[in-house]
């Protein structure tokens, strides 16, 4: 079993990013071209959430922790759970200054409506993961609260969803490794990307270049054909 540094680790949710479109993820982890923006959303998402890494709240048998900290050896991964919570259960795991056994469960928070791909799915089954490594107990299930509805969903985390995790993750480490940035593929999904005006100019410069250089060979062989009658 592979087991990653400190210096290989990836950012959990960077798994969004990977599954939305490869070559976003490279800009942002890889080439760091939106390295400041993306501290500035994350910073606006901690703040509106209040996270605090040292709070815990407990409401009747639940313990609630905000902005804990989580990461996986084996996956290579670190980063911060929205909530964990600790349901008191026998057959679940001793906390670090708390009586009886817990069992963890992660929430991961979203402002939008569920989307249609297993992005935000794989985000909240690598935090589970993760903190399964971390607390050596097995966490069958997790939920997302989206705003719009106003509601969150369970999501089972299935043997499939796993292994969709950890297939990801071996592509996304050998991206690093490699430092490689795939090269544009434009998709319907692109209009709706934050770095679109990073990533296209770049098409949209190479794609005018090349209607430029046919006009001109066009017109240069026809100037060619009129001479030579």
């Amino acid at each position: 079993m592979t087991v990653y540094g400190d210096d290989d680790l990836l950012a959990i949710s960077g798994l969004q990013h990977f599954s939305f479109c490869r070559r976003q993820w490279a800009l942002i982890h890889i080439e760091q071209q939106w390295q400041e923006n993306l501290r500035t959303v994350e910073g606006h998402i901690l703040h509106d959430k209040a996270h605090d890494a040292f709070f815990t709240e407990k409401r009747g048998n639940v313990l609630i922790s905000r902005g804990m900290a989580v990461m996986s050896r084996s996956l290579g991964v670190s980063g911060v759970c929205d909530v964990v919570e600790l349901h008191a259960a026998p057959d679940g795991v001793p906390i670090f200054g708390r009586e009886g056994k817990w069992l963890p469960v992660p929430v991961e928070y979203k402002r939008g409506s569920p989307k249609e791909n297993d992005a935000d799915r794989l985000q909240l089954c690598c935090q589970a993961m993760c903190l399964e490594e971390m607390l050596c107990c097995e966490i069958p299930e997790a939920y997302l609260y989206y705003g719009e509805p106003n509601r969150r969903s369970k999501i089972l985390l299935d043997e499939e969803l796993r292994q969709k995790v950890r297939s990801m993750l071996l592509e996304m480490h050998d991206y690093y490794r490699r430092q490689y940035t795939p090269r544009v593929k434009p998709f319907k999904s692109c209009r709706a990307c934050s770095l679109k005006d990073l990533c296209l100019p770049k098409l949209c410069r190479a794609q005018s270049a090349k209607v430029y250089l046919n006009r001109t060979l066009h017109e240069g062989g026809s100037q060619e054909g009129g001479e030579s009658l």
